[in-house]
């Protein structure tokens, strides 16, 4: 498909090394950045140009797909629906976070596999790169044997591992609140749903084995591999000796802090910072940048968020624009072995995102030279 060709000019650029340069000029052509001058010039005073944003984890896109219950009829349709909130928000990149999970409805099995083909089947039809993730719930050890041929087929080269099994509860022989309403969700009678969440927590013990087999098969086959919401350090360590190398989401600072010593990657939640701290009672991923426990901060369940984050990380004076902004841009291509994109360098993708100075809202984004979103006045200078 068609790229720009082009020279910016007038706008304060990030470029590397964490240099905000203003007035400085950078160059597009043939999806890339260029060290010469290409194309014509265009004139952007007033604006900001920085690295296209790398969401690692992100499942805002299940409203676009399945926006009722039961409404998921056009997935094709609703992947590029998701594309064009993404784009908006200055991502360039996008890891979409799909369960496979005990859970059912869209967290199933089933719905997995219809999302993976969706992406698929719209991939040339779409200017953001996206990229499928699976999240795998750790206790559906009937489905272990056919994952390693499912996530090829899918072309998924990232798995997270997840335990959402209310372990205590279940311990205890009580029932989950909201028991009823996740067994309708899933399309089950609440008594076999009861008794599926009973059946996996009495095998537990069988789990840790299964794990360490599959984390070989899969780490054998180049797929990257993380935890969710690891709690303590015992935790991560398990993880890492399996090959496990991405903490995404550390609950505790002890978590974080174990990450880290072992030369983990730690993802955290862009959603945590802008509200302050976790909807969920855990440890604050501002605490954790502060403390540099962090290395990349993903949208999870909101797409505008790792803007905001990143802009206000750098308005609060934790971080400077450059330090910042490499947490949704260098620090996810880092994450994901993404040599080619992160930067505004000469050779990198040209995965671009401008904001208005002032307001610091999205004008456009670029993602490998072309344009997938632009809106206002700046488009009348890119056309003029």
């Amino acid at each position: 498909m068609m790229t720009l060709e082009l020279t910016v000019q007038g706008a304060d650029v990030l470029l590397p090394e964490g240099r905000l340069v203003p007035g400085a000029e950078l160059s597009l052509a043939e999806g890339a950045i260029v060290a010469d001058r290409a194309g014509r010039a265009v004139d952007l005073s007033g604006y900001l140009v920085l690295p296209g944003i790398i969401d690692l984890h992100g499942d805002g896109f299940e409203r676009h797909l399945a926006p009722r219950r039961g409404a998921m009829k056009q997935m094709d349709e609703g992947v590029i629906a998701a594309e064009a909130e993404l784009a908006a928000n200055g991502i360039t990149t996008a890891v979409l976070a799909q369960f496979h999970s005990w859970e059912g409805g869209l967290r199933a099995p089933d719905y997995a596999d219809q999302v993976f083909a969706a992406i698929t089947a719209v991939r040339n039809r779409v200017v953001t790169d996206i990229l499928p993730q699976l999240r795998f719930e750790t206790h559906m050890l009937d489905d272990y044997a056919g994952l390693p041929q499912r996530i090829a087929a899918a072309g998924v080269g990232y798995v997270v591992f997840n335990d959402h099994l209310p372990h205590d509860r279940l311990a205890a022989g009580k029932k989950p609140p909201r028991l009823v309403g996740q067994a309708l969700k899933a399309g089950r009678n609440p008594e076999v749903h009861w008794q599926m969440l009973q059946d996996m927590h009495a095998r537990s013990d069988e789990v840790p084995a299964a794990l360490d087999a599959i984390c070989a098969e899969l780490g054998a086959m180049g797929v990257r591999l993380g935890s969710h919401d690891d709690q303590n350090a015992a935790m991560r360590a398990e993880w890492r000796d399996r090959g496990v190398r991405i903490s995404e989401f550390p609950e505790t600072l002890e978590a974080a802090e174990a990450a880290r010593a072992g030369g983990d990657h730690i993802i955290l939640g862009s959603p945590n910072v802008v509200r302050g701290g976790s909807h969920k009672g855990n440890v604050s991923a501002v605490e954790l940048i502060a403390m540099g426990l962090c290395d990349a901060i993903a949208s999870d369940y909101h797409y505008p968020s790792p803007r905001r984050a990143a802009l206000m990380l750098a308005r609060s004076g934790l971080l400077d624009l450059a330090g910042a902004w490499d947490l949704v841009s260098k620090g996810p291509a880092e994450v994901l072995g993404l040599d080619d994109r992160g930067e505004l360098a000469p050779g990198k993708r040209a995965d671009v995102v401008i904001l208005e100075k002032d307001s610091q809202r999205v004008a456009a984004t670029l993602s490998g030279g072309r344009v997938s979103y632009m809106s206002g006045e700046i488009a009348a200078r890119f056309l003029g």
